[in-house]
């Protein structure tokens, strides 16, 4: 023959498309690829968001903030690269109510700006308390003040009253609904109070002991920005302005919740497991396809072609499909990634950046390697054998060229999915899982095989026992595939299913219904007996109650430390600033000590926060030196605690173990969840006016949608994962489907009913998912625990139900792929199956 390999795979191509023969692998490759891209497009989209959003959080696309007020060389700088600044004052002040409304007064958060503000972002703003509001056109005017609704009602205010802060008088003309530079610091946790940069200086509050936060926010092109933030970034490390630092888009401070790093690592799970479980079916599929193709490559060989235009043909054919595939595939990823910004809405904005093309490369890649490493193998086989072993219906073993493919694409296909996964420890868990799981299943799949002929006694056993169990042991190679397939898949399906629910549970058990949603500081000592009773009086049962007191760490195992010290940038901040430390000689329910110990009143101790431990280079037995008040205190680290950051309970960095903390300047902070008693925030704050108050239920609101929002997502892509296991189930039950046709025959040909048969293969099918089902709910929960350890960080318990459950949803889902699968080999024509046989 003199055939071309592109004519010969074209024409192989048209001839398979129109039998059906590629669509399981049509199939499988979509599946794969439309989970990794929807989430690769919903990430890529949602990068370019965050850094778009980055600077309307930053209010400018850099800004320098400092405790003192900036050099002019900052503003000259600013200025000689073209930027546009604007700069803003913050510090914590009393406002006051008139004496005629009350005279109430409320600490708040002043915020002092000049016209130009914000130059990122948008300021909305409201004459009602309620409502969206409108976007900001200018600032406040002189003697105008724009404020939080919450400062209204805690002093009893309405807007156009008078507000009183230092020696100045300021008329109320808006409701602040949004600002987008406010930040998460617990200073701006207070109620915001905004006004005219020439209205400062009249309000004589300004003073040498203000906690004062200068901020210069610039904005303009790229270039000059990042030239901007080089300068400021020298001057910080030069020494020439002290408490100053620069914030800017790549080098900022985001605060990610763990809830939704979480989402990510499990929605990246979900696409990982759907491209292995995609690559099984591949498998499977191809083999079957292999074997339909007997025929055909014996009649080329014969004919004289050579393996080589075989190979190529096959391999075109095979490269076209991956293609045609991938690029469905990349099309519904693209489609099902606008579901995620639909169940997303209000989280992320509708109106996020385009993606760009990475995600499509990365989705084409993955699925021509999927189809090349698992698909082409088994088919390529069918051009290195002699013609005489085609005839016989002998593949016969791997031959080296298909083992160097075999092994490249899967060396492929495993680095993709680790980039796929943004995790090492989860890529490795995964995938290794996985590889190790395939291996233990071949394994306990052939020993089980070689166990089964001599468990069942064909004298007292039924007949259709007898006759399944024979069939499995006659050829246990297609057993051990089949088992192992089914139990890849199954393991796939249980451990999503495990560590979803477990997942699920333990975000809402970070913010249970009765989590506190008030936070009050600056109780005094003599006022703790009728605080609490306060509380107790308006039905508040359950409460945080702990002493708070301030101190600087100064030095660590007898050694002076600096912010210079440390290369990292949050280490900086914190040994800048002083820690909010607590003490207790019992240690708090919601913190676990994760190393060392807590020793009840065991003097000169010291309990540290595993994270800031870490940030800080700090180890059990290190002595801390903190400056409280004036007065030094030593102390060695006995125990790391770990403490859960989301469960809005009252957490402290460091702890000391004891009951009382002599000679040091206490005050007391609580955490309750207020009643729902009209006016209640007003009466605490006329009963204990020193006192400050944050109100959290419209945070923990936020939470608790963002959490319901990310279960949305999470379960929308799980859909996809469930498809791809029901591939792989149909795919395994039906890859010994001409096997099972002849052998059926032969029977009905010396006289089987069908009601036996039907029999024999319920009886296989049951037994096969049985143990697939037992394989994989044991691997399944060894994964999920080494996920949920490393990975998801929660607790993970085994229970024995899931292993029942799994051995028996193994055999229902094998029993209902059969069904759908097998039930016309049964009703297939004798002369027929024995005619294609011979």
């Amino acid at each position: 023959m003199t055939i071309s390999f592109l004519t010969l795979g074209l024409r192989s191509l048209r001839r398979d498309l129109r039998a059906g023969e590629l669509r399981l692998l049509i199939v499988a490759v979509t599946l794969a690829v439309a989970a990794l891209t929807a989430v690769g497009f919903f990430a890529d989209r949602l990068k370019g968001g965050l850094q778009r959003d980055a600077r309307q959080m930053l209010g400018g696309d850099a800004v320098v903030v400092s405790d003192t007020p900036l050099p002019d060389s900052f503003m000259a700088q600013a200025k000689a690269l073209g930027l546009a600044q604007v700069q803003t004052l913050i510090f914590p002040t009393m406002a006051r109510a008139p004496e005629a409304q009350g005279g109430a007064i409320k600490l708040v958060a002043l915020k002092v700006v000049q016209p130009g503000y914000p130059l990122r972002g948008r300021l909305r703003i409201s004459d009602q308390p309620e409502g969206a509001g409108a976007l900001a056109q200018g600032i406040p005017n002189p003697g105008q003040a724009w404020v939080d609704a919450a400062l209204l009602d805690a002093l009893g205010l309405q807007v156009g009253a008078d507000l009183l802060l230092g020696d100045s008088r300021f008329r109320v003309s808006q409701i602040i609904i949004n600002e987008p530079d406010r930040g998460a610091g617990f200073m701006n946790f207070s109620p915001r109070v905004m006004i005219h940069q020439a209205d400062i200086e009249a309000t004589g509050l300004v003073q040498p002991a203000s906690r004062l936060r200068y901020r210069l926010a610039v904005a303009g092109d790229d270039q000059s920005v990042q030239a901007f933030v080089d300068w400021a970034q020298a001057q910080v490390e030069a020494h020439t302005v002290r408490g100053v630092r620069v914030e800017a888009l790549d080098g900022g401070r985001p605060e990610l919740g763990s809830t939704l790093e979480r989402a990510e690592k499990f929605l990246n799970l979900v696409a990982l497991l759907a491209a292995l479980l995609s690559a099984v079916a591949v498998a499977l599929a191809a083999r079957g396809f292999a074997a339909n193709h007997l025929d055909d490559c014996a009649m080329l060989r014969v004919l004289g072609l050579r393996q080589r235009t075989i190979a190529a043909a096959y391999t075109l054919e095979f490269f076209l499909i991956g293609v045609l595939a991938s690029a469905l595939g990349v099309g519904l990823g693209f489609g099902v990634h606008y579901g995620f910004v639909a169940l997303l809405s209000g989280l992320v904005e509708a109106n996020l950046p385009a993606a760009g093309p990475l995600p499509v490369l990365f989705g084409m890649g993955m699925g021509l390697t999927l189809l090349l490493a698992f698909g082409l193998p088994p088919v390529l086989q069918l051009a290195q054998v002699p013609p005489l072993r085609v005839i016989r219906r002998d593949v016969g073993g791997l031959k080296p060229a298909s083992m160097s493919v075999l092994g490249l694409g899967v060396l492929g296909f495993a680095a993709l999915l680790m980039a796929a996964s943004s995790d090492v420890k989860l890529g490795l868990i995964a995938v290794g899982g996985f590889a190790l799981a395939t291996l233990l299943f071949a394994g306990m799949s052939w020993l089980a095989v070689k166990l089964l002929r001599w468990s069942v006694n064909d004298a007292t056993a039924p007949t259709a026992l007898v006759l399944a169990t024979r069939q499995i042991a006659a050829r246990p190679a297609f057993a051990v595939v089949q088992v192992s397939s089914l139990a890849v898949g199954l393991l796939a399906l249980v451990l999503l299913v495990l560590l979803r629910t477990d997942l699920i549970s333990s975000w809402r058990a970070a913010t249970p219904s009765d989590a506190p949603n008030r936070f009050v500081i600056n109780v005094m000592p003599e006022q703790g007996e009728a605080f609490t009773q306060a509380l107790k009086a308006a039905g508040v049962t359950k409460f945080d109650w702990f002493p708070m007191i301030r101190g600087r760490l100064v030095a660590v195992n007898n050694q002076e430390i600096n912010p210079e010290d440390y290369p990292d940038e949050r280490a900086r901040r914190l040994v800048d600033r002083e820690f909010n430390l607590s003490y207790g000689a019992i240690q708090p329910v919601q913190n676990l000590v994760v190393n060392g110990r807590w020793l009840a009143n065991e003097t000169g101790a010291v309990s540290v926060e595993e994270g800031i431990a870490k940030t800080l280079g700090l180890v059990l037995g290190d002595s801390l030196t903190f400056d409280i008040g004036g007065v030094k205190s030593v102390s060695k680290i006995t125990s790391l605690r770990k403490v859960d950051w989301g469960s809005m309970r009252a957490n402290f960095f460091v702890m000391y173990p004891v009951d009382k903390l002599e000679g040091v300047p206490t005050t007391y902070m609580s955490a309750f969840k207020a009643p729902v008693t009209r006016g209640f925030d007003s009466l605490l704050l006329r009963q204990f006016p020193n006192i400050t108050t944050v109100d959290m239920t419209a945070t923990i609101a936020q939470i608790q949608r963002v959490l319901d929002q990310v279960i949305a997502a999470v379960e929308f892509l799980f859909a996809f994962t469930l498809a791809a296991g029901l591939v792989v189930l149909f795919a395994a039950v039906t890859a010994t489907r001409d096997e099972r046709a002849r052998e059926f025959a032969i029977m009905r040909a010396v006289g089987a009913r069908a009601s036996l048969l039907r029999q024999v293969q319920r009886y296989e099918l049951a037994g096969v998912g049985l143990l697939a089902g037992f394989l994989a709910s044991v691997m399944a929960s060894l994964v999920g625990w080494a996920l949920a350890h490393f990975v998801f960080e929660f607790d993970w318990s085994v229970s024995l139900w899931v292993l029942l459950l799994g051995s028996l949803a193994g055999a229902l889902l094998a029993l209902l792929a059969g069904w759908w699968g097998l039930r016309e080999v049964l009703t297939r024509p004798v002369v027929e199956t024995l005619r294609q046989t011979t």
